[in-house]
C-alpha cells in the first residue's frame, strides 16, 4: 500500500490515521468538503487536501480508505470499485495497524475520547503511538506515531468496526443505547461488546457503575471491575473537591495506591482515569508521573475546553462534545461541581435518528442548567424520515427555560448580550458544527 487516498480526510478518526500512514512513509491524499482545524496540520505534514470529491482525483492511487459517513455514490468510491482498487474501511486500517503492537483499546458508549487520551498523556514517557478522537494538547495532535510497542486507540462501536480489533489490553467505559439505525436494539450492541472482549488477549477493564456493563460482564482471570458505586477490584474512594480540583484514593484488589487529582471536573473523570492509573502501573510508569500527569491533564479539544474566561467577572465559554442524554447529564453536573453563576447550555442535536431514539431520554438530562438555547438538529448527513426537530426536545423539558433558535448568527447576538452581565457560564455541546460557534463568541469576547 504506497499511495493511498482518504475519503473524508478532515475528520477526526480519519485524520488521525492519515498522520500516521504519513509518518510511516506512505504518499498519502485525500479529500474533504469540509476544512477544520485539522486540514492545516494535514498539509504541513505535506498531505494533500482536495476541496471536493473527484473521481479523477483517484488516479494512480493503490487504495482507498472511506470513512462510514462516505456512502456508495462518492465518485472516488465509484472509481475504485470500477478499477479494482483495494478499499479499506477506516476501523479496518486502524485494527491493522493496533493489532500488530501491543494494543490498549478504549470501548464504550461515552468516555472514549477522554479516557483514551488521558492514557495517552500519562503514558508518554513509553513513547506509545496514539490514535484518538480529540486533540490532545500534550503532542498537539490527535496521532503520534511512537517507538514505543505500545498503541492507544479509541475503538468504535458505532459501526462495528471496534470488531477489527484483537488487542493485547482493553477498557469498556460503558454500555448504552446509541446508534440504533446500525445496531437496531441494546441486545445487539450488548452482543458486539462481549465478541470485543472475546477478541482481546490478555486484560480487560470494564466499568460496573455502569448497569448494562455488570448485567454483560462479571470478573474472570481476563476481566476486572473498575468502579465507585459497586465494589469492583479498582476503586476510587474518598472524594473531594478542593479549589476546582478533585481528589480521591484509589484501591486496587483492597490495597491503597494513594491520592490522585484531576483537574477536569465530574464523577465520570474520576471513573475514566481509573483505567488509566491500573494499566499506568501495569506498564512501569512510576506513581509520582501518573500522579503529576493527572493533575495537569487539561482533556483534549472539545472536551470542557475553556475557550473564554474573564475571571474578574466571572464569565465563560466552554465548548463540550457531549450529545447522548448520558454524556449531557454527566458533563453537566461536572459544571454544576466547580462553576459558580448562571449556567446556560447551548445544545445542537446530533443525529435525526438518535433525536428519535431517545427522545424521552432529553427530558432530565439538561438538569443543573439554568437555561437552555437550542439549536436545529445538526443531520450528519441523515434524511428526516422521522419528522422530529429541536423543538421534540422543547416540549419535554419540563422545569428548565427553553428557547429554540434556527439562526446561528441570532445565537451569538444573544450571548454576546447576556454577557455584559457578571457570573455568566456558557456551555456549547454538541457533536455536530456548533464548536465554531463557540469559538466565534469566544474570539469576539477576547476582542
Amino acid at each position: 500500500m504506497e499511495k493511498i487516498y482518504f475519503v473524508g480526510i478532515n475528520g477526526i478518526g480519519m485524520s488521525g490515521l492519515a498522520k500516521i500512514m504519513k509518518c510511516q512513509g506512505y504518499d498519502v491524499v485525500g479529500a474533504d468538503l469540509a476544512r477544520n482545524y485539522v486540514t492545516e496540520e494535514l498539509e504541513s505534514l505535506g498531505i494533500t487536501v482536495y476541496p471536493e470529491h473527484k473521481a479523477c482525483q483517484m488516479q494512480g492511487r493503490d487504495s482507498l480508505i472511506a470513512s462510514s459517513a462516505i456512502h456508495s455514490d462518492n465518485p472516488e468510491f465509484q472509481y475504485a470499485k470500477q478499477h479494482n482498487i483495494p478499499l479499506m474501511k477506516r476501523g479496518e486500517l486502524l485494527a491493522t495497524l493496533l493489532n500488530n503492537k501491543v494494543g490498549i483499546a478504549v470501548a464504550g458508549t461515552h468516555g472514549k475520547t477522554t479516557t483514551s487520551s488521558m492514557m495517552s498523556a500519562v503514558m508518554l514517557s513509553l513513547d506509545p503511538t496514539i490514535v484518538v478522537g480529540g486533540i490532545l494538547p500534550e503532542i498537539g495532535s490527535n496521532a503520534k506515531v511512537g517507538m514505543g510497542e505500545y498503541f492507544i486507540a479509541e475503538a468504535d462501536e458505532s459501526d462495528n468496526s471496534f470488531l477489527f480489533m484483537k488487542p493485547k489490553y482493553a477498557v469498556v467505559t460503558n454500555i448504552e443505547e446509541d446508534h440504533l439505525e446500525t445496531h437496531g436494539n441494546l441486545e445487539n450492541i450488548e452482543k458486539s461488546f462481549r465478541q470485543f472482549v472475546e477478541q482481546t488477549e490478555r486484560k480487560v477493564l470494564v466499568c460496573t457503575d455502569c448497569a448494562n456493563v455488570r448485567t454483560v460482564f462479571s470478573e474472570s482471570e481476563k476481566i476486572m471491575t473498575y468502579g465507585m458505586d459497586y465494589e469492583a477490584n479498582i476503586m476510587a474512594k474518598n472524594v473531594e473537591i478542593v479549589n476546582g480540583k478533585t481528589s480521591f484514593e484509589v484501591l486496587i484488589q483492597g490495597e491503597s495506591q494513594g491520592r490522585f487529582y484531576i483537574s477536569i471536573p465530574g464523577k465520570h473523570n474520576i471513573l475514566n482515569s481509573l483505567p488509566v492509573i491500573y494499566f499506568s502501573l501495569l506498564f512501569g510508569v512510576p506513581k509520582e508521573e501518573i500522579q503529576d500527569k493527572l493533575l495537569h491533564f487539561r482533556g483534549s479539544k472539545r472536551r470542557y475546553d475553556v475557550l473564554y474566561w474573564d475571571q474578574e467577572n466571572n464569565r465563560k465559554i466552554i465548548d463540550d462534545y457531549a450529545h447522548h442524554p448520558t454524556e449531557i447529564q454527566a458533563t453537566l453536573k461536572g459544571v454544576k461541581s466547580i462553576e459558580k453563576g448562571k449556567i446556560i447550555g447551548i445544545f445542537q442535536p446530533h443525529r435525526y435518528s438518535r433525536v428519535h431514539f431517545l427522545l424521552e431520554r432529553f427530558a432530565h438530562c439538561f438538569e443543573g442548567l439554568d437555561e437552555l438555547i437550542l439549536l436545529p438538529i445538526y443531520s450528519a448527513g441523515e434524511q428526516n424520515e422521522s419528522g422530529v426537530s429541536e423543538k421534540d426536545i422543547a416540549k419535554i423539558i419540563p422545569t428548565i427555560p427553553v428557547t429554540c433558535i434556527e439562526s446561528k448568527e441570532r445565537v451569538v447576538e444573544r450571548i454576546m448580550e447576556e454577557t455584559r452581565e457578571d457570573n455568566h457560564i456558557f456551555i456549547f455541546m454538541g457533536a455536530g458544527d456548533i464548536s465554531k460557534l463557540a469559538h466565534e463568541v469566544a474570539d469576539r469576547l477576547q476582542k
